[in-house]
């Protein structure tokens, strides 16, 4: 038995099962990218390590706990390395496997392990950049489905198109993978090609591509003017230089004196969560942002800061949401809809309400990603596995998509509009949009 390993994972046991002790201000949507991953000034980093909160004899007694708990582990071990016809095994990858199974036994799809590459391209995403095929993806699905290309990116000109789903990659048979293992096997070096075998609606036999991946870069908040004097901002992740990005792009539409102000949220899987409390500030005055509610009980507050370029209430506001609206989305628009300072439009978000601490593994083992707390709206409303209800509600088909028509913004101007003349504000529309929480793979 190699001793080493043997204790670098009993180390890891105890990292984990302490971990319950932690604070920390993180939350990601399936981002894997994808989501958050992202730090940034005033960002809380993932905890490493703490002052002990137990006596000595107590964290006695655990040890002895912990390595009767874990003989038949060892156990295991052993057998594997006498018995197994292949040798010599892969003691890393053991390792790391008995991790990650660890991780999966907790029941929470939010808390999970990821390995040194999962973790670096989860971390680019969230910096603005990443080498992939460019495309929002869907893992909340039986096969990794594609929401959207990014525009101009390697997966538009490769012809793929929202509802594909990845049923091969490589030639590899996809059936029965996680959709997050799916995606990690899409992203790669820059000049490498990856083959997908897709299912379309509508066709009669599968569709194969050959997409050469490139380095992506993601402008996360951005903005125009439309007509009739109102400005539109699109927020897609909430990752390290969002807030200079929408502090730019606010500056530059706000001289222009809006009448009304859309802030696109739809297809944004969450990040950073000291980013969500900066994006709400620049459209709230004042108040709390949310608030962080951990299973002992005890409860944090996070404020809105001061000095918001978009607070003023006589500019009317309406937030687009869908179900690819998760965590950081949701943290925005909830806080906004409880103030009163925006109205929602679209569908139901996604539901995820939960924050997660990215905790770095040593010897670059990757990290665990664990569930420390939920969040609540300002008004205390828990929306984890519920989301948000949508105060316009509008849907969005993929007809729609593939005609490249847009209801849902259509419908957030005409509500717009009305607020901005006084006139009644219709609280559905006919339309449709199709599940998804997006990632970028």
């Amino acid at each position: 038995m190699n001793n080493t390993l043997k204790y670098i994972f009993a180390a890891l046991v105890v990292i984990v099962l302490v971990l319950g002790s932690f604070a920390g201000g993180f939350v990601t949507g399936q981002f894997v990218p994808v989501a958050g991953i992202p730090g940034i000034p005033g960002f809380e980093q993932p905890v490493i390590s703490a002052e002990p909160t137990i006596s000595p004899e107590q964290q006695a007694a655990i040890a002895a706990d912990t390595q009767a708990l874990f003989a038949p582990f060892w156990e295991a071990w052993t057998i594997i390395h006498e018995n197994y016809v292949n040798q010599p095994v892969d003691d890393m990858a053991l390792m790391r496997g008995a991790i990650n199974g660890m991780m999966q036994a907790l029941g929470d799809k939010h808390s999970t392990y990821m390995d040194p590459t999962t973790y670096e391209q989860a971390n680019s995403s969230l910096e603005g950049e990443y080498e992939g095929i460019g495309a929002y993806v869907d893992v909340t699905t039986t096969y990794l489905t594609i929401t959207s290309p990014m525009p101009g990116s390697p997966a538009e000109r490769a012809g793929l198109q929202p509802g594909d789903q990845v049923v091969a990659i490589n030639g590899e048979d996809m059936t029965g993978t996680i959709a997050e293992v799916a995606r990690s096997k899409i992203i790669g070096p820059a000049g490498t090609t990856v083959h997908l075998t897709v299912f379309r609606e509508g066709e009669a036999a599968l569709l194969e591509f050959d997409v050469v991946r490139e380095k992506i870069t993601i402008k996360s908040a951005s903005g125009k003017m439309l007509e009739n004097d109102i400005a539109y901002v699109q927020i897609t992740t909430f990752g390290a230089k969002t807030t200079a990005e929408l502090l730019e792009t606010l500056t530059d539409l706000m001289a222009q004196n809006p009448k009304g102000i859309i802030l696109d949220l739809r297809n944004n899987g969450g990040g950073y969560l000291q980013t969500s409390v900066e994006v709400i500030s620049q459209f709230a005055g004042e108040g709390v942002a949310l608030y962080e509610q951990y299973g002992n009980g005890e409860r944090r507050t996070y404020d809105v800061l001061p000095g918001g370029l978009a607070t003023d209430t006589n500019i009317p506001m309406v937030v687009l949401i869908n179900e690819g609206s998760a965590s950081a989305s949701e943290i925005v628009a909830g806080a906004l809809q409880d103030y009163g300072r925006a109205t929602l439009v679209g569908v139901v978000s996604y539901g995820k309400g939960s924050v997660q601490n990215w905790i770095p593994l040593s010897g670059d083992n990757g990290a665990v990603r664990i569930t420390i707390a939920k969040w609540l709206t300002p008004n205390e409303h828990t929306i984890h596995e519920i989301g948000l209800t949508p105060d316009v509600f509008v849907e969005m088909t993929e007809e729609d998509y593939k005609a490249k028509l847009d209801p849902q913004l259509d419908a957030a101007i005409e509500t717009l509009l009305a607020m901005i003349s006084g006139n009644p504000i219709p609280t559905s529309m006919p339309t449709a949009v199709p599940s998804a929480v997006p990632t970028q793979p």
